[in-house]
This record gives C-alpha cells, sequence and structure tokens, in this order.
C-alpha cells in the first residue's frame, strides 16, 4: 500500500468512527480504573484493555507518521494525540505516572467528527479575543469590589461580637480574602443567608454595594460574555454555510460547463 493510498484509508469514515469508538471505550476504562470496587472484581480485565486500547493508538499513531511523515506535525491535532500516547507510554516507576491521566484527554478528538460541537469549539476560538476586554473590565470591577469591600467591612467593627467580627476578617479581612468573597457573591452560591444578610445586621446599608456589585457581575458581564460566544457560533455558522453553498456553486458550474462543452462538440 502506497503513502497516499494508506493516508486515504486512515482518512475513510469506517476507520475515523473505529479510533472515535475505541477512545469513547479507552476513556470508559479510565473512569472505571477509579472505582475500588470495580478494580477488586475485573481489575486485571481493565489493565488488559486499556493497554490494547493503547496499542491501538499507538499503530494509528505510527500509521499516521509513515503516511505523513513530517507533514504530520502541521496538525495540531495529530501532535496533540502524538503527545498524548507519548505520555502514556511513560514507565510508571519514573515518578510520572500521574502524567498518565492525561489520557482521557483523547476523548476530545470526538470534537472533530461532531460538526456541531466543531462549531461550538470555533465560536468559543474566535471569542476570545472579545473576551479577553470582558475579563479586563471585570478584573478592574472585581479589584474595586474587593477595596471597597475590605475597607468597609474588613476592619474594625465595635458593633460586631466576637464571632461577627471572626466572620467578617475571614470574609473581607485581606484583599484576597474580599476577592474570594465577591467570586462566591457572583455565583450566588450562599450569597444572600451566608454572606450578605449577616453583614446587613450590622452594616444595614451594605446592600448599596453588594446589589450593584450583583448587577454587574452575574446579570450584566456574563451575560455579555455569552453573548460573544454565541455570536461567534452564529458567524462561524454562517462562515460554514457559505463554503458549502459557494462549493455547491463551484460545481453546479463546472457541470454546466462540461454539458456546455460536450453540446458544442455534437
Amino acid at each position: 500500500m502506497t503513502r497516499d493510498r494508506l493516508a486515504a484509508w486512515l482518512e475513510t469514515p469506517r476507520v475515523r468512527n473505529t479510533i472515535i469508538g475505541v477512545i469513547i471505550f479507552n476513556a470508559t476504562l479510565l473512569g472505571m480504573e477509579t472505582s475500588d470496587t470495580l478494580m477488586a472484581a475485573a481489575g486485571p480485565l481493565i489493565l488488559t484493555l486499556d493497554r490494547i486500547c493503547l496499542g491501538i493508538f499507538v499503530v494509528e499513531i505510527a500509521l499516521k507518521l509513515i503516511a505523513h511523515r513530517l507533514a504530520f506535525f502541521r496538525s495540531g491535532w495529530n501532535v496533540f494525540d502524538f503527545l498524548i500516547v507519548g505520555v502514556a507510554l511513560v514507565p510508571a516507576g519514573q515518578g510520572l505516572s500521574v502524567l498518565r491521566a492525561l489520557r482521557i484527554l483523547r476523548v476530545l478528538r470526538v470534537i472533530s467528527a461532531a460538526p456541531r460541537l466543531r462549531r461550538v469549539v470555533e465560536g468559543f476560538v474566535t471569542a476570545l479575543p472579545g473576551m479577553g476586554s470582558v475579563f479586563l473590565l471585570m478584573a478592574i470591577i472585581f479589584y474595586i469590589g474587593a477595596v471597597m469591600a475590605s475597607k468597609l467591612f474588613g476592619g474594625d467593627c465595635p458593633a460586631c461580637t466576637p464571632t461577627q467580627a471572626l466572620q467578617f476578617q475571614e470574609w473581607f479581612g485581606t484583599l484576597g480574602r474580599s476577592l474570594y468573597s465577591l467570586f462566591q457573591i457572583m455565583t450566588l452560591e450562599s450569597w444572600s443567608m451566608g454572606i450578605v444578610r449577616p453583614v446587613l445586621e450590622v452594616y444595614p446599608y451594605a446592600w448599596l454595594f453588594f446589589v450593584p456589585f450583583i448587577m454587574m457581575t452575574t446579570f450584566a458581564v456574563v451575560n455579555l460574555l455569552v453573548g460573544l460566544i454565541v455570536n461567534s457560533m452564529q458567524d462561524a455558522h454562517a462562515e460554514e454555510s457559505n463554503a458549502a453553498t459557494d462549493a455547491y456553486r463551484d460545481e453546479v458550474l463546472t457541470r454546466l460547463e462540461a454539458i456546455e462543452k460536450r453540446l458544442d462538440k455534437g
């Protein structure tokens, strides 16, 4: 089999679907390895099947290297697969066995076989520049809010009980603690009964700080991130549709030209 035929065979749907099935099966095995009960009942079988999957991956990478040679490394997914397989082959006795857990990342190759998932990833990557600006805006808001919270609620509190003073120090005693507390408030995780209402018992007007902060971060900035990703996904979908339309148009024009040439000859 020539290199071109081998490369074409490796890209056939049957081979791709087989590899994807092995990836998913291997990911299931890696999940089963985390269960002490399953390992006690069928540990040797699970490990044997895992080695078989790893052997299939090694053969796949070897065949791709034979077919594409150095061009193999021009694809980011190929480089990713090569690194993951290489890490999985590192002997466990060298202190790097923890890296073998990265084999689970091979399941990400399923994205390339699912157009909708691929569109989501493309939209996310396209939205990264805009998301960077939003993250910078959020960082500024968080920094300002953390400084204000530390000054307002993390200092001396004569009206606080010892328990309340300890809580306030734990939540807003330092800039780092304030940042973490504000992040918890932004996620709406136990923000009301856990943090804000105890603060309101001592500082009745604290809602003037917390409510605008929640409105700006949770409802405005986060929704802005979602909007950027959705718009990028729509743009990627539009580009894909336009490309498909252009390809179909070119094919139709080519066929029409062929028909015209036949008619002229006739």
